[in-house]
């Protein structure tokens, strides 16, 4: 099994410490500030040897270098030309491996055009960064409509009880939209009293797996990319 470490930065990111227990091998997943990262790491004894981006926003690769020089780590992630460090370029089908852990590339733009996912078959596990959140997805800040509603159903279409790894705290938020979205949804609103309850208790909300989402996410939920246009411009606007 793949130990996996949520590392809180800034206001609501999550980074993801991977490690392979067998051999020790250790990932960083986006990485975007490394002083947290750096410090799990030392304090669990784990050496980090790979950093996982998922693509090139700042506060997923802020980190990359300073954890780069400070371990020696290669920086893998998306071509978009905007990676600091980046030593190899995955592209859809591609692999990144941990140990005998290997996790396929699946490109899911939308929120950026070279948005990437990392997905661990054998695990069911796989890392979304801005993609998919847990109830909610992220902005469309480069891509299209077409582009998440498509990138969210290659998601959506993953084993039900694969875990899904997202980069940020926004579950409350997101919670409080699907019940606006889907006020009959009764699975919504079960979830968003939980999720209620476990904010209040300072606990985290993710992982997500896929049956979470595809009974609970307004935007999986979607029928068509014009049904998906209006849900996110709806969310754009919406104050919890």
């Amino acid at each position: 099994m793949l130990d996996i470490v949520a590392v809180p930065a800034f206001a609501d990111n999550y980074l993801w410490l991977v490690r392979d227990g067998v051999s020790g091998e250790t990932a960083v997943v986006d990485p975007g500030d490394a002083a947290p990262v750096l410090a799990e790491a030392h304090n669990r004894g784990w050496t980090i040897g790979q950093v996982w981006n998922t693509h090139w926003h700042p506060d997923h690769t802020g980190g990359n270098l300073a954890v780069k020089y400070a371990t020696g780590a290669t920086v893998s992630g998306p071509d978009g030309g905007k990676i600091p460090g980046i030593d190899v370029v995955l592209r859809d089908g591609d692999e990144v491996r941990l140990g005998d852990h290997v996790g396929r590339v699946v490109e899911v733009p939308g929120h950026t055009l070279d948005h990437i996912a990392l997905v661990f078959e054998r695990e069911k596990v796989a890392f979304v960064g801005d993609t998919m959140f847990a109830m909610g997805c992220g902005r469309l800040f480069e891509g299209t409509p077409e582009h998440m509603f498509a990138s969210l159903a290659r998601l959506a279409a993953l084993p039900e009880d694969t875990r899904l790894y997202c980069a940020h705290e926004y579950t409350l938020s997101n919670a409080r939209f699907a019940a606006h979205a889907e006020p009959g949804n009764d699975a919504i609103a079960e979830r968003l009293a939980k999720i209620e309850a476990m904010r209040e208790r300072g606990e985290i909300t993710v992982p997500t797996t896929v049956a979470l989402e595809r009974a609970t996410n307004p935007f999986v939920r979607s029928t068509d990319p014009q049904h998906f246009a209006r849900l996110r411009a709806d969310k754009d606007s919406f104050r919890s």
